[in-house]
């Protein structure tokens, strides 16, 4: 069975070079790409009604997205018994102090957005490690 990945973020270049480090490492994966915070949180209702509904294994989340924020999202998804399990990192290229403890108090990871084609390879690896830990 192929690791399923969620993506959030509304940025169209990061979640290429995500498919793209995802490819070269050539294991089987299914990301799921979603572009706003309103939309994350329909998947997660989504979720919740469909139960036969594959959930993700990890999601990768923008911290600032369209609609609604990151913290939002990661609330909307520690708040439906379906879903709160799933390992949640969230990345920013700037977090405040407060959004650093409200991830944390979350219990989610913090971690920089990648800018470098290398740094989506070590990404799109310690994704894919956190999906075989499960």
């Amino acid at each position: 069975m192929a690791t399923r990945i969620l993506i959030v973020d509304d940025n169209e270049s990061d979640v290429f070079l995500l498919r793209h480090a995802l490819d070269a490492r050539g294991e089987d994966y299914d990301l799921m790409v979603i572009e706003d915070g309103e939309q994350a949180i329909q998947f997660v209702d989504k979720i919740r009604l469909s139960p036969k509904l594959q959930e993700p294994c990890v999601i990768l989340l923008d911290l600032h997205l369209p609609k609604r924020d990151g913290l939002e999202v990661l609330r909307a998804i520690r708040g439906e018994p379906a879903v709160r399990h799933v390992h949640v990192v969230l990345v920013s290229t700037s977090a405040s102090p407060g959004e650093r403890v409200a991830i944390r108090a979350e219990g989610a990871e913090l971690r920089v957005k990648p800018n470098k084609i290398t740094e989506f390879g070590v990404l799109a690896a310690d994704l894919m490690e956190i999906c075989k830990s499960l």
